[in-house]
């Protein structure tokens, strides 16, 4: 029984290793919010993105130097906010994630709200080949629509 505890121990330690799993999380974060905004209006702003993030503008402005600083944006304070290419790529692939899981979480039967919600948290959190393998999982179930159609009269 101690083995079986403590591969649980271990693998809970494993995803919650360090702040840095925070930390990636919370600039995607950042980075879908910029995406959206300026897709919605043409531009950013940092109060746009204090409102959306639910942060202080001077929080804000920290992540937005950082984020410049790895290349995912180009900042300069009191002008525009604009995504490279490393950060358009980033809001992308969690935007295609965010997808894929939503359109999961319909498939059982989830609400919008609470899918949407539940997207959200765990969006950052999955391995790529998970998602490859929800997007196939997705496109058998649509090839086979007895099998939701079933699942559904359950």
């Amino acid at each position: 029984m101690k083995g079986k505890n403590s591969k649980r121990l271990d693998s809970i330690k494993a995803a919650h290793q360090s702040e840095r799993t925070r930390s990636s999380t919370r600039m995607e974060d950042y980075l879908e919010i910029i995406s959206e905004l300026v897709e919605l209006k043409g531009y950013a702003t940092t109060l746009d993105i204090s409102r959306y993030m639910n942060v202080s503008a001077p929080s804000v402005t920290k992540m937005l130097q950082r984020l410049d600083e790895g290349g995912y944006l180009e900042y300069e304070k009191y002008h525009g906010i604009n995504l490279t290419k490393k950060g358009a790529d980033v809001a992308e692939g969690i935007r295609q994630k965010h997808g894929i899981l939503l359109e999961f979480f319909e498939i059982l039967g989830i609400g919008y709200d609470t899918a949407n919600q539940d997207t959200e948290g765990i969006e950052h959190h999955l391995n790529p080949k998970t998602i490859k393998q929800l997007r196939k999982f997705i496109t058998f179930l649509k090839a086979n629509p007895k099998i939701i159609e079933n699942f559904k009269n359950l």
